[in-house]
């Protein structure tokens, strides 16, 4: 079984990339939000993998943190999500996102996630209650006595106010994700806010 794959990028399509591992090309299954945030063709990329082996073969499907596809293996496990669902969850909601929606017990969250109705979004909310996403991201189940908090991040990112700050201009969500997404690959992480929501503007303007 394939658990982590290191390698030159050397295609990027719709729903994949493919990773050119010492000559040998790696077609591997990845959400919106890990594609947009690959390097550039013919850098190296290192994703870490659920291989996934049925009747028509074996499929690979990538993620850039250990977060990401701890959440996609917990996804999963309930029924009705399948790997195409939890991809889309985890494209609207990375895995710190979705662990605060979860304690929030916020369907309407989890149901922006292409083809989760609002069914299926309340079963992910009440089945990954109290479950850990991956390392650093267990949720507390609900006592009953009153809501649950949401968790705080020791190092808050500045992504949430970036995309809130786009909605804020009249910029689609999923469009203000993703230029932020895309911002935080070419700045990195500690990107000043400022400088994120600029970086994002002109990736929409692009």
């Amino acid at each position: 079984m394939i658990g982590r794959l290191r390698g030159v990028v050397a295609d990027i399509e719709t729903e994949e990339t493919l990773i050119d591992v010492m000559g040998v090309g790696y077609v591997v299954r990845c959400g919106a939000r890990t594609l947009q945030r690959l390097p550039p063709l013919g850098e190296e990329a290192v994703l870490h993998i659920d291989s996934q082996t049925r009747e028509d073969g074996t499929r690979l499907y990538g993620f850039l943190s250990k977060d990401d596809r701890s959440a996609f293996l917990a996804l999963q496990a309930i029924q009705g999500v399948g790997p195409k669902a939890a991809l889309a969850v985890l494209d609207v909601l990375p895995p710190a996102e979705l662990t605060q929606a979860i304690a929030r017990e916020d369907k309407a969250a989890v149901a922006r996630a292409s083809g989760v109705g609002p069914k299926l979004a309340l079963r992910i909310v009440t089945e990954l209650k109290g479950k850990s996403l991956g390392a650093g991201l267990s949720m507390p189940a609900h006592s009953g006595l009153g809501p649950v908090a949401a968790p705080t991040p020791e190092h808050p990112s500045a992504s949430g106010e970036a995309v809130a700050a786009l909605i804020g201009l009249g910029i689609a969500e999923p469009l203000g994700r993703r230029a932020v997404e895309t911002a935080i690959g070419r700045l990195g992480v500690d990107a000043t806010l400022p400088t994120l929501i600029k970086a994002a503007l002109q990736e929409l303007g692009r």
